[in-house]
């Protein structure tokens, strides 16, 4: 004989959504009125912010790190394996590898095996200056980057005119 109506569960959802969006924003009035007046709140955010840049700006030193080694042992190893000396087989072994270097880049998987690829290749090929401007054309920019830092590890490499304080005289340049 209760005359009062028991509320829907639409009006008692509706009711607890009201009530936590109201709640959350309040308290993005309340932080947001805290952050620009107490100056203590602002500086533990700086300090917060400077220590997030600091770990990203430590870790990416440390995988520059790790990613130069990579690149010496992967030049090492290419060193160590060795480079055909006949004609016919460094052809072979120039177009293998080139060939390796661009599926590797479409595939996107392994950077640093793919400026191998193209590093090997550069190797065996008679004229390195004109390989490597064909490679600034055709190859992405950081396996383009990882190639340079392979080029600079190897001086046995003439990169003629990219590389070297001789690079005028290797072409018949003269002052």
């Amino acid at each position: 004989m209760s005359s009062l109506a028991r509320p829907s569960t639409t009006t008692i959802i509706a009711a607890t959504v009201g009530t936590l969006v109201t709640g959350f924003v309040a308290y993005a009035i309340y932080f947001d009125h805290k952050r620009q007046t107490d100056p203590e709140f602002r500086k533990a955010l700086k300090r917060e912010s400077r220590r997030e840049a600091r770990i990203a700006r430590t870790q990416a030193e440390a995988h520059g790190a790790q990613q130069k080694e990579a690149i010496k042992a992967a030049v090492d190893a290419a060193k160590e394996e060795g480079f055909p000396t006949d004609v016919e087989d460094k052809e072979a072994f120039f177009m293998t590898e080139v060939a390796r270097g661009e599926t590797l880049c479409q595939d996107g998987s392994d950077q640093v095996e793919a400026a191998l690829c193209f590093y090997k290749a550069l190797k065996v090929y008679p004229q390195p200056s004109d390989l490597i401007s064909i490679y600034d054309k055709t190859v992405p920019k950081p396996v383009l980057d990882i190639l340079a830092e392979m080029i600079a590890t190897d001086p046995s490499i003439s990169v003629g005119r990219f590389g070297g304080s001789d690079a005028g005289s290797q072409h018949g340049i003269d002052d």
